[in-house]
């Protein structure tokens, strides 16, 4: 359970399950998130056996973090990253699915999502599946140091960067070639940064040091804090990771190729 918490922290916190604006108890969904397709409300993750996921046996747990599959056989949408956690081991998921049932049981009903057809249609996820989503827990990589390995693992599979900083096709589909890119219509709306090292438009001008600070205090080189969802992400997950957690990440990070991507607001 201990080692569950940290994961939990490692994967942003979850803080898309607890609905902060509106006072929502910690985990027990109802968060609107804004997509380019609908509403989506995140889902109670809570141990209680009747609205959350008390019922749910440690299979039924690993299908819905690594296959998007729910355990009555739902296809869950991809606004949930199963698409990244599906790289985390089977003990790392096997230890959050511990800490989570440690936490205090909500009772609070989940939402219906408020999504445009086709995108509100279940069984078209398997189509998505099919194009976009390749399951499979990530490998490291002979050829790289073991720092950068756990980097890759921190960022890929558990932060899942690329969900949020990767611009998306028409079909919610991640643009492979744009990875870590940024994106104009990030989650609920937000902008997410170009974070991949070009000097320009992304943040190659920050050095290690800078990206460890960054994720410790949400504070950028440059003096100014971050605001939103990766506050939130911040505060309730990366900072508490180790230093050399943090420093892993860096590495990694900085390794990825740089992309020139000037992201900015759209014109009204």
């Amino acid at each position: 359970m201990e080692r569950g918490a940290y994961v939990f922290r490692a994967a942003g916190g979850c803080s898309c399950h607890t609905d902060v604006k509106n006072d929502g108890a910690f985990m027990a969904g109802g968060r609107p998130i804004a997509t380019p397709f609908g509403t989506i409300y995140s889902t109670n993750i809570t141990p209680d056996p009747k609205t959350g996921i008390g019922a749910w046996s440690d299979a039924d747990f690993l299908r819905a973090m690594t296959l998007g599959v729910g355990p009555s056989g739902e296809q869950y949408f991809p606004v949930f990253p199963y698409t990244s956690f599906t790289r985390m081991t089977r003990q790392d998921v096997l230890d959050l699915k511990a800490y989570i049932f440690s936490i205090t049981p909500v009772e609070q009903a989940n939402r219906t999502p408020e999504l445009q057809a086709p995108f509100g249609w279940r069984f078209g996820v398997r189509m998505w599946k099919w194009l976009y989503f390749q399951p499979g827990t990530l490998q490291p990589d002979p050829g790289q140091s073991p720092q950068w390995n756990r980097g890759s693992y921190l960022a890929q599979a558990l932060g899942h960067c690329g969900e949020c900083h990767t611009p998306r096709n028409l079909m919610g589909g991640l643009q492979k070639g744009r990875r870590h890119a940024g994106a104009v219509d990030g989650p609920d709306g937000e902008l997410a940064p170009n974070i991949t090292p070009d000097a320009d438009t992304g943040i190659g001008s920050w050095s290690p040091a800078d990206l460890v600070w960054f994720l410790q205090l949400g504070l950028k080189p440059d003096g100014d804090d971050t605001q939103g969802l990766m506050s939130e992400l911040i505060e309730t997950g990366y900072s508490h990771l180790s230093e050399s957690d943090l420093e892993a990440i860096a590495v990694y990070i900085q390794s990825l190729p740089a992309i020139h991507n000037e992201v900015v607001p759209p014109e009204n």
